[in-house]
């Protein structure tokens, strides 16, 4: 049992990659598979696929990688369960210039900064990835 799902979704990213992995196997739900499709629409992971085994659903990432270094360099959580960030959409700025990505929890679900920012909405910012 663990108190922040979202956190350990990004250990496992990080873990699997220091470990040079192709993918990266980890425990599913719905927050999860929306997170890990925003981290494939914004071309930081190759492919996201659900399987179910027996009553437990499995979250499979393809991992991307520039010859042996990571895509992703930094993976940093930003709401935790006892501090949460919210930003309205005039408060989002540009990850890394542009070169990164903030994931907000939005009412329109998850997505990028740029898509909350092209909305204008604003949101709970769950992590920062570049």
């Amino acid at each position: 049992m663990y108190t922040d799902p979202i956190s350990d979704f990004l250990t496992r990213i990080r873990n699997a990659q220091a470990a040079h992995h192709e993918t990266v196997r980890l425990p599913g739900s719905k927050l999860k598979l929306a997170l890990a499709k925003v981290l494939e629409r914004e071309g930081f992971v190759t492919g996201v696929s659900e399987t179910a085994e027996g009553p437990k659903k499995i979250l499979e990432l393809s991992l991307k990688y520039l010859g042996k270094t990571p895509y992703i360099r930094t993976l940093t959580r930003v709401s935790t369960p006892g501090r949460r960030v919210y930003k309205k959409a005039s408060e989002l700025r540009p990850v890394l210039s542009g070169q990164g990505i903030a994931v907000l929890s939005t009412s329109a679900g998850l997505m990028s900064d740029r898509d909350a920012r092209k909305r204008k909405l604003g949101g709970e910012v769950l992590c920062e990835i570049n």
